[in-house]
């Protein structure tokens, strides 16, 4: 049996994107086939069916309606799968044979500009990983907002750097030169879950990604770097930029202009210390709640939800352009009322950035143009409003916001008020904007005028009264009669279909008239959807102009949500410079203060430098408080190099260049390491990599050996951390209360403790960290708070009495 010319079509089509599921456009439906529909029926829920293909067996078939693909899309995308869109690409009517047909788009989750398959909180990236002679470039791309970031890594400790660059964009897909055995793929693949990562070497031809670069950005794309360095860079980009052409079949890609970024210009945090300080995603919950995100994100548009989240994964290193920052946020602190005025108008602007990139890819719709009008037609307002400001940088700000009344002018006057979802339904241009539609639309209205007295007029000649006028899709218009008054229909009606209890007829004059009223609609709603490509190509042309204003709209939001934060909450302005000094006066943990709802919380001081406190050794009881201390120093850290204020009465930050974190037990079987192993590799890249104006967390060390091991590896950590080799800034919690005696033999350690007190057999937590050390751990009264069984409990106490009766009591408490 031969195959069908259709299918024929179908399997030369679908040869060239194997890696793709193919929705392929038949009639009013996108078809799926064999494998592709099995996939597609399980991961969708639809309905699989089978087709006679000239082939022995049905093939499997399943389909979705063209005009509602988004929902199914979006569950195809989320599973893992690449969905190519194959189109008509030729007029039925005028298709001599089968209809052509040809692939329009792939769509990838690093390729998504749909506003129902995007988070407009968050940003959808799409990374580029470009690897040779041991330098690693990345550029990050998310073409929903225009977006180019790009560096490099090379050296000592490259992929690590690489890999916590990359976690901070979390990328939906990644495209990499790399071969799919290389043991970097397969790490990013393991710890990034679901993300699509395709190695395509081929994109990443150095000459032709130098060109592709080149003509993209021009004499910007020319940095200030080594030969291998700028190759390594120019590579990653335009692998990048030409994956997303390919993807959108050479359409220009959205992005005018990129960012840069060397080692040196942001703070430094590796994955675990992004993890355990949970910035933007929780340790449990894998969402916002319970993150400092959580607590400071008071933004009212999308594009600066967004950028806050670039705020905190990348904290500034120069002191000028964070004070900038905070100049900007004291002004909107001291400036409630104009605040609120300027929160309250940011609430009602749509997402320029997104809109700006779907108006570029033509695939936005009449009601993106109205939502962008709604916003464009703020912008005076606002720039009036931020007149009143003398921040600098908020002045800045507004020199940037481009009022754009030229392109809000364009879209009222030619796009109707309240236009359809779909473009081709026709509604779309407003009467008056176009001579050729109003007539055609008149000639519509007439048509349908004429067709309605029609039906008065014949019932009155034939004196058949239920005589009705209809149309339907298939057989256009016609004259219902029943048949029971088939004895007085006229000569002149021409028999046009047969029913069951009525006959359908035709006239000359209803004929012509149907021709006249469908030849008007098609051509208005095919004239409409003309002039609408044409209005997105002359929006098009200010790209630059909207993607500039949105970030300015965007930072400004993040600065009046820093102002709202720091005014609400109670934060005060940090003094930061370059000296080596962090002097916190009642510093408090942002997070854990937003959720308590019963009790204060107890603020707490810390003062660190680059001499006689370089170390803080604490010790006392589980429960008490002290991760929670050591955390918020940190997350002040953070805060005010981001800019923001910060939870404290004062607070004086030296600049910090990295922030390392080695907190809690945990293992990676997967990739072979234990508990133990992983706290010692976490503690080597810190003592590898931390430099005297770093910051670094050491919670509990060593506690995965026996207790000699643990206490003497604990004391060694210490002594090199305050070191001239490192000479870190460190908060050092342990249970490992022999340490106590480094304070007199090593300089830079000093000893603190959080207080508790004993009452019976209760403990309290006083939650106070004050100078000396403790020699109790209180172990037992906080298994008794856990919960443990009460003779376990009393048992326990006979062990310890046993144990210090003979002298041989161990180090350490859990």
């Amino acid at each position: 049996m031969a195959i069908s010319p259709m299918m024929s079509q179908y399997f030369e089509i679908k040869e060239k994107y194997p890696d793709c599921l193919l929705f392929y456009r038949v009639g009013d439906f996108y078809e799926m086939f064999y494998e592709d529909a099995k996939i597609g029926s399980k991961v969708c829920e639809l309905v699989l069916t089978g087709k006679d293909c000239g082939e022995d067996e049905r093939a499997p078939m399943c389909g979705v309606p063209y005009h509602s693909t988004e929902q199914y899309i979006g569950k195809l995308i989320n599973a893992g799968y690449k969905v190519a869109i194959c189109e008509q690409i030729e007029d039925p009517k005028l298709a001599k044979g089968i209809v052509k047909r040809g692939v329009i788009r792939i769509i990838t989750p690093g390729t998504i500009t749909e506003a129902g398959l995007l988070n407009e909180e968050s940003n959808n990236f799409i990374c580029s990983i470009f690897c040779k002679d041991g330098i690693y470039s990345l550029s990050a791309a998310d073409i929903s907002t225009g977006e180019l970031h790009c560096t490099f890594f090379k050296g000592k400790d490259s992929f690590e750097k690489l890999m916590a660059e990359v976690f901070s964009y979390m990328p939906r897909e990644i495209i990499t030169n790399a071969e799919k055995d290389d043991k970097e793929i397969a790490y990013i693949k393991a710890r990034l879950g679901n993300v699509v990562c395709t190695e395509k070497a081929e994109l990443f031809e150095p000459i032709t990604a130098r060109l592709t670069v080149l003509q993209k950005f021009g004499s910007e794309a020319e940095l200030e770097l080594t030969s291998d360095e700028l190759e390594a860079v120019h590579n990653a980009m335009g692998g990048l930029i030409l994956y997303l052409e390919d993807m959108n079949k050479s359409a220009p890609v959205p992005i005018k202009h990129f960012t840069f970024a060397k080692e040196g210009q942001h703070l430094e945090m590796d994955i675990t210390a992004k993890r355990s300080l949970e910035l933007c995603i929780g340790a449990h919950s894998q969402d916002k709640k319970g993150t400092l995100l959580s607590v400071i994100d008071k933004t009212k548009t999308p594009m600066g939800a967004r950028l806050i989240k670039s705020y905190i994964e990348r904290p500034l290193l120069n002191p000028n352009q964070i004070n900038k920052r905070l100049d900007a946020v004291e002004e909107l602190v001291k400036s409630p009322i104009n605040r609120d005025s300027l929160m309250r108008l940011l609430a009602k602007f749509s997402d320029i950035e997104r809109l700006a990139s779907r108006i570029a890819y033509k695939s936005a719709n009449a009601r993106d143009l109205k939502a962008l009008e709604y916003t464009i037609e703020k912008l005076p307002s606002l720039k009036e409003m931020l007149n009143g400001f003398q921040a600098n940088l908020i002045c800045e700000i507004n020199s940037k916001i481009d009022a754009m009344q030229d392109i809000a002018k364009l879209i009222f006057e030619a796009i109707a008020d309240e236009p359809p979802a779909l473009l081709k339904e026709g509604g779309v241009i407003k009467d008056g904007y176009d001579k050729n539609v109003d007539y055609l639309r008149a000639a519509l209205r007439d048509g349908r005028g004429w067709i309605a007295t029609l039906e008065a007029n014949e019932r009155e000649l034939t004196g058949i009264p239920k005589l009705r006028v209809g149309y339907n899709k298939v057989f256009g218009y016609f004259i219902e009669i029943t048949n029971s008054y088939k004895d007085k229909v006229p000569e002149r009606y021409m028999r046009k279909q047969t029913l069951t209890n009525c006959e359908r007829y035709i006239t000359e004059e209803l004929k012509d008239m149907e021709s006249t009223v469908l030849g008007a609609k098609e051509k208005v709603e095919n004239l409409e959807y003309e002039i609408f490509s044409n209005i997105l190509d002359d929006i098009s042309k200010h790209l630059d102009r909207l993607q500039q204003s949105a970030a300015a709209i965007a930072q400004l939001d993040v600065l009046c949500s820093f102002g709202e934060t720091g005014d609400t909450l109670g934060y005060c302005r940090p003094e930061v410079d370059i000296g080596d000094i962090i002097d916190i006066k009642d510093g408090r943990h942002p997070v854990v203060e937003a959720y308590l709802k019963d009790s204060m919380f107890v603020p707490n001081d810390t003062y660190l430098d680059s001499s006689k406190n370089r170390l803080a050794l604490i010790t006392g009881p589980n429960m008490a408080g002290k991760s929670t201390y050591m955390r918020q120093t940190a997350l002040i850290i953070i805060l005010a190099q981001m800019g923001s204020f910060v939870p404290a009465k004062s607070a004086r930050i030296g600049i910090t260049d990295k922030i390392f974190t080695r907190v809690g037990a945990s293992d990676d079987l997967a990739f072979g390491k234990s508990t133990f192993m992983l706290e010692m590799s976490e503690v080597a890249n810190i003592l590898k990599n931390a430099t005297s104006r770093s910051f670094v967390i050491y919670d509990e060390i060593g506690r995965g050996t026996s207790t000699y091991d643990g206490m003497s590896i604990a004391k060694a950590v210490a002594e090199y951390t305050v070191s001239k080799k490192c000479g870190a800034k460190a908060l050092f919690a342990t249970h490992y209360h022999e340490l106590a005696n480094l304070e007199d033999t090593c300089e830079g350690i000093v000893n603190y403790n959080i207080k508790a007190r004993k009452h019976g057999n209760d403990i309290i937590f006083l939650r106070k960290i004050v100078r000396g050390a403790t020699d109790d751990s209180y172990g037992i009264e906080v298994a008794k708070l856990a919960g443990v069984p009460n003779e376990v409990i009393r048992r326990a106490k006979e062990v310890l009495n046993q144990l210090t009766t003979e002298n041989a009591r161990p180090v350490e408490y859990k």
